[in-house]
């Protein structure tokens, strides 16, 4: 199976981009000021790692193989996880979920560390 990883990081780029806006228009009457720092902190690292997936897209045609594609689902995770548990915590207030966040944290530093494997074995 090959994953189109610019589609992949463009689709999470365009979310980024509209949760961005949603939180700077919409929440900032809404929430608390500081759950509204969490919410732009996912905003924030899912731009990142948008970015990072094209990237990856790009070096998947440089050192195709299972380092890139491990890069791009560990990114495509650390979004789901990181990003996701903070916006879900900053909509319901529900601050245990900053327990699972770092988990996502994690993802996306193997997903560097894998990149990094990917362009030193064939690099």
């Amino acid at each position: 199976m090959k994953t189109n990883w610019l589609a992949v990081g463009a689709f999470a780029g365009a979310i980024g981009v509209a949760l961005g806006a949603f939180g700077a228009h919409a929440l900032k009457a809404r929430v608390s000021a500081d759950l509204l720092a969490v919410f732009e902190t996912g905003v924030r690292y899912q731009m990142y790692h948008a970015l990072a997936l094209i990237a990856v897209a790009w070096a998947a045609t440089r050192w195709p193989g299972a380092w890139i594609n491990a890069s791009g689902w560990l990114f495509t995770l650390g979004i789901v996880i990181f990003c996701g548990s903070l916006y879900v915590m900053t909509f319901t207030g529900l601050r245990w979920l900053g327990a699972i966040t770092p988990i996502g944290g994690l993802c996306f530093i193997l997903g560097w560390m894998a990149l990094a494997v990917a362009s030193l074995r064939d690099g």
